[in-house]
């Protein structure tokens, strides 16, 4: 089968709905021009998958064989775009329909991150978004939290719940002792000012974890 027949079997299977049988090349190769979708298999490979890929510093991307700046400008288009997809799930003024949309909200913001993020999603009574906010940015492996910067901006915002998040940059969604003490001050101190504290997600690499689930707020 020539490059020709292949892109157009592929263009019908995408706007056939078959996208999610396709393989990651074939996704690349629906998009790229044909000179750079005929390299997709090595980069591919060279990269560790898909994600791997898109993922990937621009100096990486550029230091791959028959990758230059055009193809690696491309590949963090796709990678953006998907982050804006996710991201937009929770739009200004819309509801949260459910934990779902939250977890794939934040994981689309913070996962991928090598350094450490602490963020806020603001709402209002009705759980509608107020605004999102990356408030504490740290290291590789912790950053700083003080309650009194949340609870100001909680109320520059005049929000009446709060969702806190932060990533692990190793991957491991597991809160630490840290994670839990900080839980709890922010919930005390937004609690003075009758602002509720619904939850704090711990965003690693295909797993959040729920600090409300567990009962710890």
């Amino acid at each position: 089968m020539d490059d020709i027949t292949c892109k157009t079997d592929t263009r019908r299977r995408l706007i056939g709905g078959d996208a999610p049988a396709l393989t990651p090349q074939a996704l690349l190769d629906a998009v790229l021009p044909r000179q750079e979708a005929r390299r997709a298999a090595t980069w591919l490979e060279r990269f560790g998958g898909l994600r791997a890929l898109l993922r990937a510093s621009p100096v990486a991307l550029e230091a791959a064989p028959g990758l230059g700046p055009a193809a690696a400008a491309r590949l963090k288009a796709l990678q953006e775009i998907a982050r804006r997809y996710h991201t937009e799930t929770l739009a200004v003024g819309h509801s949260i329909a459910g934990p779902a949309d939250t977890r794939r909200f934040l994981a689309a913001r913070l996962r991928d991150l090598p350094y450490e993020v602490f963020c806020c999603l603001y709402l209002d009574n009705r759980h509608r978004v107020l605004a999102f906010e990356p408030l504490f940015r740290g290291t590789i492996d912790g950053t700083s939290v003080y309650p009194r910067e949340v609870v100001c901006q909680a109320l520059t915002h005049h929000a009446a719940a709060l969702i806190v998040a932060h990533n692990h940059p190793s991957g491991v969604a597991e809160p630490s002792q840290a994670d839990t003490d900080i839980t709890g001050r922010l919930r005390e101190a937004l609690a003075l000012v009758d602002i509720r504290l619904l939850d704090h997600l711990v965003i690693g690499d295909g797993t959040v974890t729920s600090l409300a689930s567990r009962g710890l707020i």
